[in-house]
């Protein structure tokens, strides 16, 4: 009988133990947000004992992940767009959904020999040949920038000059590289790269309204530690991190 008690004791110490454990959180998060993020990890892992696994790229990507039943704890969206999805689908815990930061969009060119940009009307101009953008279609990025092209009447103009990449990093990589002539990426993108510089910065009232809303995931393994997380993603200290990099409060 001792040693029976003593197995039973054993289990419950083991699975007390197990509680205790902090918890491994995956962060589905848009490409944009990568350095802020890592920045503020470097902060709260270590008070909060919890490994956030970040999984980076464009917002439409991971949403279509979190649809097809990927390991996912928090979605921080570069749009409402895709999180709209996922809640009609309901696949985020809606009282924890709200918008956290706004951003705006840059023209950048080369850092060495970039083409004169000075005004969104000079991507019409014969010199410019490639324009990047992240995919107008289905990325953010890619969306915000469509959508402002086409409220100053240069959407058509410039159309057959478009390469799409895969998400806001590719595009910026790509006017890095010089592989194209122009882009177009949200400043805090443009604010992290020496290899670019910005031809021209669309003022807020231009600009489409830029959102980035965040969620704990339905069905989330952690979802105390989620939450957690995701407040503290609102808080001053974190905030300050983010407008360091070039964010801007939501609207």
């Amino acid at each position: 009988m001792i040693a029976c008690f003593r197995q039973k004791m054993f289990f419950a110490v083991a699975l007390f133990t197990l509680s205790l454990r902090a918890a491994d959180l995956n962060v589905f998060a848009a490409a944009s947000l990568s350095e802020a993020l890592k920045e503020i990890t470097k902060t709260y892992e270590p008070a909060s004992g919890d490994k956030l696994i970040f999984n980076l790229g464009a917002s439409s990507a991971l949403a279509r992940q979190i649809k097809e039943g990927a390991p996912a704890d928090v979605f921080f969206s570069a749009d409402e767009a895709k999180m709209d999805d996922l809640a009609k689908s309901g696949l985020i815990i809606n009282d924890t959904r709200h918008s956290l930061l706004s951003n705006t969009l840059v023209i950048v060119i080369n850092a060495e020999g970039g083409a004169a940009i000075a005004a969104p009307a000079d991507l019409v101009k014969p010199g410019i040949g490639r324009i990047a953008l992240a995919e107008p279609q289905t990325v953010p990025a890619g969306i915000y920038a469509k959508a402002y092209l086409q409220k100053i009447d240069l959407w058509k103009m410039i159309i057959d000059k478009i390469v799409p990449t895969e998400n806001v990093r590719a595009c910026l990589a790509a006017v890095e590289s010089g592989n194209v002539d122009a882009g177009i990426v949200y400043k805090t993108d443009a604010l992290i790269s020496k290899k670019v510089k910005i031809g021209y910065e669309v003022t807020v009232e231009q600009g489409p309204v830029i959102s980035y809303p965040l969620a704990v995931v339905q069905g989330s393994k952690s979802p105390d530690a989620a939450r957690k997380f995701a407040a503290y993603l609102g808080s001053a200290e974190a905030q300050t991190v983010f407008r360091k990099y070039g964010f801007l409060p939501a609207h």
